[in-house]
C-alpha cells in the first residue's frame, strides 16, 4: 500500500496573483546556469531563487558555485524572506489536489494528490519489498547536494512526482469530485501555457478519505525526483514532499541527445549503423521528431536519417533494453563512438521543452557534431520497466507537463 499524510506546516501563496510570482520550473529543467539566471531576472520572487540560489545574482558573471556554503546560506535567507513575504502564508495539516491543465490535451484532466510520503516505503536494496519503486539509480553526490539544501533551509521545496495505476478509478473520481466542489485556492500559468491549480484539503473527513484511497494502491512508480526522495532518506527523515498522479492521465515528451564528438563527422552513418538499424535518409529536409516507438532520428549536419532498430538490437523480453534511448546508447554511442558512460560530457540531454529544430540549429552552429531524436517513452513501457524491478535508461523519461515548484513548500522547523 501507499502511505500519505498531511503536510504539518506548508508555505503556500496567499492567492493566484502571488502564485504567479512564486511558481517556477524545477531546477533540472534548464540547459545550464545562464537559463536559470535569466528566469530569476524575469521573476525575482520565484522559488527558483531558493533552489538555485547561486544564480540569484545581479549579473551573469557573478553566478556562483551551486552547493557552496555561501550559496546554501543565501538559500536559507531567501526562503526566510519568502516566509515573511506578503505573498505567502503558512497553513497546517493539509493534503492538496493538484491539476495541470494542458491546452495541448484539452480532453485530459491530469490530477494528483499531494502530501507527505514515507521514506520507509521506497524500494531499495535494504528494503526490497518497498512499494514506491524508483526508475533510476541514485548518485550519492547528487542526493547529498539536495540533502544539504533541505538541511540548510529546513524545508522541502521540490516535489517528487509519482504515479499510481488506479485500476479501480476510485482515486481519479474522488480527485475530480473534490475539485469540482469549489474553486481552487490558487492557480498559476507556467511559461509554456499550462495552468496549475491547487485545492488545499484541510478537513479531517476528506483527508481520511484520500489517505484510505492511497492505501488501496499496491505500488507507486517514481516519475521524477528520485534524488529528492533519496535526500530525505539520507537525512534520516520519515517523509518527503510527494505528488501522486494517476498513470492514465500523465503525458510523456521526447528526451533527445546532442553529441560533441569530432570523429562522428567522418562517418558514413548508413554503413556504420547497418548491423543494428534499418537506416534511410528522410525524404524531406524538415527537422524530424519521431513519435512512434522504435523510430529514431539522427541529424549529421547535412541531412536527417530515420533509424529503425533491427530485431538483434535489443531483447524484447527486457523492458529496459527495449527503450529506444538504451538501444541508441549501446549501439551508437558505445559501439561506434566508445562513449560507454551516459554521463560522458560529450553527451548533452535535451528535454521535451526544446524541439528538433532547436537541436538542428545547435548542430548547424558547430557547437555539436550530431543530434539524435527519440520518440517519447510510453506509460506502458515505463510501468513495465518498474514492474520488472529494473531501472529506466538514463535520461529517457521527460514527463510533460511538469510539476511546478513553489506552490506548496513543506516547512520542517
Amino acid at each position: 500500500m501507499i502511505n500519505i499524510a498531511p503536510i504539518r506546516r506548508a508555505l503556500v501563496p496567499v492567492d493566484s496573483a502571488a502564485a504567479a510570482q512564486l511558481v517556477a520550473p524545477n531546477y533540472d529543467e534548464f540547459q545550464g546556469d545562464r537559463e536559470v539566471w535569466e528566469f530569476i531576472q524575469a521573476k525575482p520572487e520565484s522559488i527558483l531563487a531558493v533552489t538555485m540560489a547561486h544564480c540569484d545574482v545581479p549579473t551573469e558573471t557573478e553566478i556562483g558555485e551551486d552547493g557552496s556554503d555561501a550559496t546554501l546560506d543565501k538559500a536559507r535567507e531567501t526562503l526566510r524572506n519568502r516566509i515573511d513575504s506578503p505573498l505567502t502564508k503558512v497553513v497546517e495539516n493539509v493534503l492538496w489536489v493538484y491539476e495541470i491543465v494542458d491546452p495541448r490535451r484539452p480532453s485530459v484532466r491530469q490530477m494528483g494528490l499531494g502530501g507527505a510520503a514515507k521514506t520507509a516505503d521506497i524500494r531499495t536494496d535494504e528494503s526490497p519489498d518497498g512499494t514506491v519503486i524508483r526508475n533510476e539509480g541514485i548518485r550519492e553526490e547528487k542526493a547529498r547536494g539536495r540533502a544539504n539544501l533541505i538541511s540548510k533551509t529546513k524545508s522541502y521545496v521540490g516535489v517528487v512526482n509519482n504515479t499510481v495505476e488506479d485500476e479501480s478509478g476510485h482515486l481519479i473520481t474522488a480527485l475530480e469530485e473534490y475539485a469540482d466542489g469549489r474553486e481552487c485556492d490558487f492557480q498559476a500559468d507556467d511559461e509554456v501555457g499550462n495552468t496549475h491549480k491547487v485545492w488545499l484539503i484541510a478537513d479531517e473527513p476528506s483527508i481520511n478519505k484520500f489517505v484510505e484511497l492511497m492505501k488501496a494502491e499496491p505500488f507507486a512508480y517514481v516519475a521524477d525526483g528520485n534524488h529528492r526522495s533519496a535526500a530525505a532518506a539520507l537525512l534520516g527523515h520519515d517523509d518527503y514532499l510527494a505528488m501522486f498522479f494517476t498513470t492514465g492521465r500523465m503525458g510523456l515528451a521526447p528526451y533527445n541527445r546532442l553529441v560533441a564528438e569530432p570523429k562522428a563527422a567522418e562517418l558514413d552513418w548508413l554503413q556504420t549503423l547497418a548491423e543494428y538499424f534499418d537506416a534511410q535518409p528522410r525524404r524531406d529536409s524538415e527537422p524530424f521528431q519521431p513519435k512512434q516507438t522504435h523510430h529514431i532520428g539522427l541529424y549529421d549536419g547535412k541531412k536527417w536519417l530515420e533509424l529503425v532498430p533491427k530485431d538483434n538490437a535489443y531483447d524484447a523480453s527486457n523492458a529496459a533494453e527495449s527503450i529506444d534511448s538504451d538501444i541508441v546508447q549501446r549501439h551508437i554511442f558505445e559501439d561506434v563512438l566508445q562513449i560507454a558512460d551516459a554521463r560522458d560530457k560529450r553527451l548533452t540531454f535535451v528535454g521535451g521543452n526544446k524541439d528538433a529544430a532547436w537541436l538542428q540549429s545547435r548542430v548547424d552552429s558547430g557547437d555539436f557534431h550530431f543530434a539524435v531524436t527519440l520518440p517519447p517513452v510510453t506509460m506502458e513501457q515505463f510501468v513495465s520497466v518498474c514492474q520488472q524491478n529494473r531501472f529506466m535508461p538514463p535520461k529517457s523519461t521527460w514527463f510533460e507537463p511538469k510539476i511546478r515548484s513553489g506552490l506548496v513548500v513543506a516547512l520542517l522547523d
